[in-house]
């Protein structure tokens, strides 16, 4: 496995979900003698809201986008292929299951998309709970759950989403448990009056789910069993309630993936993982531009704008991104009502015990982590962010308990192979 040729682009897309194939499409468009290069470490392109390959989802301007991206001559994608760092500007070093490839570019667009905001509770690391969206992606690549008894939870729209998927697979949905409050909820619904596509969505949903309870005001608090899960404990307004279980899919919302623009020199905004940008999309590092999730968590139709306006003006053409820049807005403040809805109650904050793994990478505890003022004196002295993960799942929960913020960003940004390396 040895490192093969670098290759050239004039635009190199790192994400192929909504917003790297939207940016992806309106550069070639653009620019039809531009070399575009589209980066992504799943086999078929889609991203996450798009899973199993944009040309077999029933959301039209998924098939739209890859047919149309299939036929232009400019456009190549590189599949499985990860981001390890940047060995000088203009450069990024990319591994593949087989090799690695040095690839140069003139501008890059960063669409690398959100994950999951996983909080830790006692019993979180049972077996049997995962990530709200994880079991969502398990259960679309074939994972069976027919049969099994599901409680899902957390906070956010994607709840209804997962419950959705897991009901449609066979999964006897028991409850989904959101924490936020009956008015915050209604605030949100009347606000998606400005929004009709998201009232169209909502009610599918809610038709999808029909006869499954919806518990507002309501959290996980434990969850409990032996060597897997067994049941859950739910706080509900003044009271507790324990349900019995098979699987339990928290979740608490997404945060954006700053990795690779925070190793490349670009700001993110004050007390956030947002990316900055401008009117174009562009980071405060020249030449690189940031699209969808990575600027702020707001769903699929803002990321399918920004990747339009990114594309555009990476292909030098702002002058045909203005017509997108109304449609961004709109998203953009669908997604500011959508973060004061779903904000996190405190009571979420204070769940862990001393004795919960909050790194469950190194086995490093609440009561442990909650000695340090910050993210740099925790790793020192407990390794918390060390392991495999590279501190994607502590990181944010560390984040979101403590207020810390990382310094840096440590590299190779995904897992490297030795011989990757040692040829870059």
């Amino acid at each position: 496995m040895t490192q093969s040729g670098g290759k050239l682009f004039d635009i190199l897309i790192i994400g192929a979900g909504p917003a790297g194939l939207a940016a992806a499409h309106a550069a070639a468009a653009a620019a039809p003698s531009a070399s575009i290069g589209v980066v992504d470490d799943n086999p078929l392109a889609g991203g996450q809201i798009w899973r199993g390959g944009a040309d077999r989802q029933p959301d039209q301007r998924a098939r739209e986008l890859w047919r149309a991206l299939q036929a232009a001559p400019n456009v190549s994608f590189m599949h499985q292929h990860r981001v390890l760092y940047a060995p000088a500007t203009g450069q990024l070093l990319v591994q593949s299951p087989a090799s690695a490839v040095l690839l140069h570019y003139q501008r890059l667009i960063i669409a690398t998309g959100a994950r999951e905001l996983l909080l830790p509770f006692p019993g979180w690391t049972l077996p049997g709970v995962t990530g709200a969206g994880g079991l969502q992606a398990l259960a679309k690549g074939g994972y069976p759950v027919a049969g099994k008894r599901v409680v899902v939870a957390g906070s956010g729209p994607l709840l209804l989403a997962v419950a959705a998927t897991l009901a449609e697979r066979g999964a006897h949905v028991v409850a989904i448990a959101e924490q936020a409050a009956t008015p915050q909820l209604v605030r949100f619904a009347l606000g998606l009056l400005a929004t009709p596509s998201k009232i169209a969505q909502a009610l599918q949903l809610r038709a999808a789910l029909r006869g499954v309870p919806y518990l507002r005001n309501s959290y996980v608090t434990a969850a409990s069993g032996d060597a897997c899960l067994r049941s859950v404990t739910l706080q509900r307004g003044g009271g507790t309630q324990t349900i019995a279980c098979d699987y339990l899919a928290c979740g608490y919302g997404l945060v954006p993936n700053p990795e690779l623009a925070i190793a490349l020199g670009c700001a993110v905004a004050p007390g956030s993982q947002a990316v900055q940008t401008d009117t174009w999309q562009q980071t405060t590092v020249p030449g690189i531009y940031c699209a969808g999730e990575g600027t702020g968590v707001g769903g699929v139709d803002k990321a399918l704008a920004e990747g339009r306006i990114a594309g555009l003006a990476a292909a030098g053409r702002q002058d045909l991104a203005l017509p997108h820049i109304s449609a961004r807005s709109r998203w953009q403040a669908f997604a500011r009502r959508l973060a004061r809805a779903f904000a996190l109650r405190p009571e979420i904050h204070a769940l862990a015990d001393d004795d919960t793994i909050v790194c469950r990478c190194e086995d490093v505890c609440h009561g442990e982590l909650r000695q340090h003022h910050s993210w740099r004196s925790a790793k020192l002295h407990t390794r918390c962010g060390m392991g495999p993960c590279q501190g994607r799942i502590c990181g944010s929960a560390t984040a979101t308990l403590y207020g810390w913020r990382p310094e840096s960003v440590r590299v190779p940004i995904t897992p490297a192979r030795v011989d990757s390396i040692i040829h870059s």
